[in-house]
C-alpha cells in the first residue's frame, strides 16, 4: 500500500510538472549569473505567470543566426541597439505590443519590435586612489603618457567593445584611425568580454577599464567603495540600449506577452539599477533608488540608430584592428 501511495504521488507530481507551461528566454551568460538580474526576474515572474521560466544562455545574435526558424526561444533579452538590425533581418521577431510612450530614455524610441529594458553610456573607469589626474576629455585621454594602461574589450565578441569603436567613430569620424594609433600604446590588453577586462582592473593590473558610467554604482552601493569613478568627457558618451524581443513563432504567445508587459512594470524597472547595475528604461529618475540620481552622467549623448550602427561597424572594427596590429 505504501509503495502504491508513493508511486501515485510521483505520478501526480510528474503530471503537475508536465502541465506547467514553459517560457524559454534566451539571454547572455552575465544575465543569469548570481550577480545578474536573471535569478530575481525568474523568481518574481514565476509568481505572476504560474509558469516555468527557463533561461537559455549564450551569444545571442550568433545563436539566432545559426538556429534561424529552428530556434527554441520564446523571448530574447539582451540584444543591443547596435545589433538589432541584423536580428531584425532574421524575421524571427514580432511586435512587442507595449506602449513606447511609457519609456524614459534620453532619446525618442519608436521601435515596435525591440523593447528597451535598460540603457547605459560607455565610459572609462578609474580608481581615484591610484590615478591622481584622470583625463577630463577624450582628447586628454589620448594625450596621456603611454605608461597609463587601459584594458578594453574586443568589438567582434563584446557589446561594450563594439560600443567603443562606434563611440570613437561618433566623436572623431574620419580621424578615427589617428585616434586608435594614439590609444594603442596605452592598451594593456584586449579581452573577449567585459568580465575579463573588469577583473584585470579591479585586481590592479590596469589603470583604466572600458565599462559604463553606472559601473561605480556597484562599488558604491554593494561594496561601500567610493574610489571607482567614471571619467566624463565633454565630447559626449556613446549611448547603448539593451532590448527584449518576442519570437513570432513562439508556442507560448500569451506567456511571452506577459513577460514583455512585466519588463515594463514598475517592479521590473525598479530592480534594474541594483540587479543589472544599469539605468531603467521606463522609470522616472525621481523613482530611481536612493543615491542613483547623484551619479555623474554625461550631458551629451551620442547614439547611432540600428541602421547607422550596422552601416558603420564593419569599417569601425577594421580601423580598430589595423591600428592595434601595428
Amino acid at each position: 500500500m505504501r509503495r502504491t501511495l508513493i508511486a501515485a504521488g510521483i505520478a501526480l507530481a510528474t503530471q503537475a510538472g508536465a502541465d506547467t507551461p514553459v517560457l524559454t528566454v534566451y539571454a547572455g551568460d552575465y544575465f543569469t549569473s548570481e550577480w545578474g538580474p536573471g535569478p530575481i526576474i525568474e523568481t518574481e515572474f514565476e509568481k505572476l505567470c504560474e509558469c516555468d521560466l527557463q533561461w537559455s544562455t549564450g551569444d545571442l545574435l550568433p545563436r539566432l543566426l545559426l538556429e534561424g526558424e529552428r530556434t527554441k526561444a520564446d523571448v530574447v533579452i539582451g540584444l543591443t541597439s547596435d545589433v538589432t538590425a541584423r536580428a531584425r533581418a532574421t524575421e524571427l521577431f514580432t511586435v512587442h505590443g507595449q506602449d513606447n510612450s511609457a519609456l524614459t530614455l534620453p532619446i525618442d524610441w519608436t521601435d515596435d519590435t525591440f523593447l528597451p529594458f535598460n540603457y547605459g553610456h560607455t565610459a572609462f573607469i578609474y580608481n581615484e586612489t591610484t590615478m591622481d589626474a584622470p583625463p577630463a576629455s577624450f582628447d586628454a585621454l589620448l594625450e596621456m603618457p603611454d605608461d597609463v594602461k587601459i584594458v578594453i574589450q574586443d568589438p567582434r565578441t563584446s557589446i561594450s567593445g563594439l560600443a567603443l569603436v562606434l563611440w570613437v567613430q561618433a566623436v572623431y569620424g574620419e580621424r578615427s584611425a589617428d585616434v586608435w594609433a594614439k590609444l594603442a600604446p596605452k592598451i594593456l590588453t584586449v579581452t573577449k568580454d567585459w568580465s575579463a577586462s573588469y577583473g584585470l582592473f579591479t585586481d590592479g593590473e590596469a589603470d583604466m577599464v572600458l565599462s559604463y558610467t553606472t559601473s561605480p554604482a556597484y562599488h558604491m552601493f554593494a561594496e561601500e567603495d567610493f574610489t571607482k569613478k567614471a571619467a566624463i568627457f565633454p565630447e559626449g558618451h556613446y549611448f547603448m540600449v539593451e532590448t527584449v524581443g518576442k519570437i513570432a513563432a513562439t508556442d507560448q504567445p500569451e506567456l511571452a506577452d506577459k513577460f514583455m508587459a512585466y519588463v515594463m512594470s514598475r517592479d521590473f524597472q525598479a530592480m534594474i539599477p541594483t540587479a543589472n547595475w544599469s539605468l531603467p528604461s521606463a522609470l522616472p529618475q525621481s523613482d530611481w533608488p536612493e543615491g542613483w540620481s547623484e551619479l555623474p552622467l554625461p550631458e551629451k549623448v551620442l547614439f547611432y540608430s540600428e541602421t547607422e550602427a550596422a552601416a558603420l561597424q564593419a569599417e569601425a572594427i577594421e580601423t580598430w584592428r589595423n591600428a592595434l596590429s601595428q
